[in-house]
């Protein structure tokens, strides 16, 4: 027993033996013990029972997590609610007991507690706020109001009070008054920033469920985010708490400058630094701020080099920064890492397509095919790898699969750029009629794409049908981009074809002059022109350029044709 005792209140024993020795020795100049008042006595021994029940109270709530930890979950539970019982002055100790309660979804004994504690003589706006909050769950809001007003009276400069009156408000479709609960927060002094970024937290919560606020509710947030910044007196956990605001207010730039300053001095908290890389990159990204975002991703990398999002990220940044490949490594190690990322497969395939490996793309579309449901992206991508193959009829199929399973499941997927590919792999496919039908829904879509207003022309130019609805098809697609070489030199074509070859000679001189690279159908058609407008001469060194730009028999023939012997 005497062993027993010692471990469970030894401290118990050795501080009223200390207690008792202090009390003995008499401080100089006081009155004799027996000389003592009996008020004063009384209120010795009412300290003495104090510190009794306090030990008492706290070597139980010792014992109950000693109990939990041992899985003794019933015995912990009593044991955690006698020692509240046992001291409920000690709020520390019934704030403690009672948020257990909650946790476990026992809210009746954690009201209980609070009762106990709320009945001392000095109960603190803290016990009360959490009485409040008890209440608001146990849907009691008159009895949660008055606690409330009660915690605030005593603790103004303490969220918890306000949260719960704002609780209740909301509860009760009434957005007004929790910003006026939330103006009187905002106008205590001398709160520490914690309490004004909580606050801010609140406002913009309320801005997010009440749509006709969120202006009012944002600009306060702003403000209190500001005065808390301003308060100099910031840790790292507030600094993310003031980043994850702004961020949440819009204010990328302000939300970035202290990512940055946490990423310097990070809170010690599992998964900190991946959370605030992760919300920078994302920050970037929408500013298109692609180096910073890379570097940011990269950081990632080097911490955790098996994470697949941030290899992800990587290769959608640089298929967008044009450097195909580099994405194609980096999806093919977001896939390696974690192969369910299903719209990696796609991106790999774009990317294998821009570094000319239509094979590459097929295959790894077929890995897709293997391992995720049909889709639309998976039949439109195979289309487009197909087309780059030049296995037009291949590519025709996958498209009129993709826009079955559109139609039956996104329509908003055949927009004017699908039709637009599916005409164009028509045509190529020698199919005139159905390309035609296809360019003409894109145009009902989109009647400005100036790429299907000049392809759809060429095509009827070139075949020498409906000649003069191409020229005003191509004269809408050069009215939209009037330095496009590819548009000029249609328009050129097609004038040609009407038999208008000195209306047409400006427009081809046009087009090549503005060609980025040497083009043989450019300098063919030139060739053409000049020989209508009866200039041998130039007809023949137009033609022999086509030729040394890209080997053909038709322009060969033409040029031998008319070369004197």
């Amino acid at each position: 027993m005497r062993r027993r005792f010692w471990r469970a209140g030894g401290w118990f024993v050795i501080g009223c033996w200390l207690a008792a020795g202090c009390g003995s020795v008499p401080e100089s100049g006081s009155p004799a013990p027996g000389k003592r008042s009996a008020n004063a006595a009384r209120s010795a021994k009412a300290a003495a029972r104090s510190f009794e029940r306090a030990v008492e109270a706290h070597a139980r709530y010792a014992a109950a997590v000693i109990q939990e930890m041992n899985g003794e979950t019933q015995l912990a539970e009593e044991g955690y609610y006698q020692a509240a019982l046992q001291d409920p002055g000690d709020d520390t100790l019934t704030l403690a007991v009672s948020e257990r309660f909650l946790r476990r979804q026992q809210t009746q004994r954690a009201l209980e507690v609070m009762l106990r504690a709320a009945e001392q003589p000095d109960a603190s706006g803290r016990v009360y706020a959490r009485l409040g909050e008890i209440y608001v769950r146990l849907d009691k809001p008159a009895e949660a109001e008055a606690a409330s007003r009660v915690a605030i009276r005593k603790a103004p400069g303490t969220i918890a009070g306000y949260r719960n009156l704002v609780q209740l408000c909301m509860a009760r479709q009434q957005p007004e008054a929790a910003l006026k609960v939330l103006d009187e927060a905002a106008r205590q002094t001398g709160v520490d920033a914690d309490f004004l970024v909580t606050l801010a937290e609140m406002y913009a919560g309320v801005g997010l469920k009440a749509a006709a606020l969120k202006d009012e509710a944002n600009a306060a947030a702003r403000g209190l985010l500001n005065r808390a910044a301003q308060t100099g007196a910031l840790t790292p956990l507030l600094r993310l708490k003031l980043a994850d605001g702004y961020l949440l207010l819009g204010d990328a730039e302000r939300a970035a400058e202290f990512y940055l300053e946490v990423l310097k001095r990070p809170p010690d908290l599992p998964l900190v630094q991946e959370r605030v890389r992760a919300n920078l990159t994302s920050i970037y990204l929408r500013g298109s701020d692609h180096p910073r975002a890379s570097e940011q991703l990269r950081a990632i990398l080097r911490d955790d080099p098996t994470n697949p999002q941030a290899y992800y990220y990587l290769g959608r940044l640089a298929l967008e920064d044009r450097q195909p490949a580099e994405a194609v490594e980096a999806f093919s190690k977001a896939i390696l890492l974690s192969p369910d990322i299903e719209s990696a497969y796609y991106y790999l395939a774009v990317a294998q397509m821009e570094v000319a490996k239509p094979g590459e793309a097929l295959a790894t579309l077929e890995k897709a095919r293997q391992r995720f449901a049909q889709s639309f992206a998976m039949e439109f991508y195979t289309a487009l790898a197909y087309n780059r193959q030049k296995d037009y009829a291949q590519a025709v199929r996958h498209f009129i699969v993709a826009e079955v399973i559109a139609k039956a499941t996104d329509p908003g997927h055949l927009n004017e750029g699908f039709y637009f590919q599916l005409g164009a792999a028509c045509e190529r496919n020698g199919d005139y009629a159905q390309a035609e039908k296809y360019f003409q829904q894109c145009l009902q879509l989109a009647p400005d794409f100036a790429e299907a207003l000049n392809y759809l022309g060429y095509m009827w130019a070139e075949r020498g049908e409906k000649l003069s609805a191409a020229r005003e098809l191509i004269e809408r697609a050069v009215k939209a981009e009037p330095r496009n070489a590819a548009f000029l030199d249609s328009l050129a074509w097609v004038l040609f074809k009407l038999g208008q070859p000195g209306e047409a000679l400006p427009h081809a001189l046009r087009a090549v002059e503005l060609s980025e690279q040497p083009d043989a159908t450019l300098f063919d058609h030139l060739g053409d022109i000049y020989h209508a407008l009866r200039e041998p001469d130039k007809a023949r060194a137009a033609w022999r350029q086509s030729l040394a730009v890209e080997p053909s028999a038709e322009v060969r023939q033409k040029l031998e044709a008319n070369t004197p012997p």
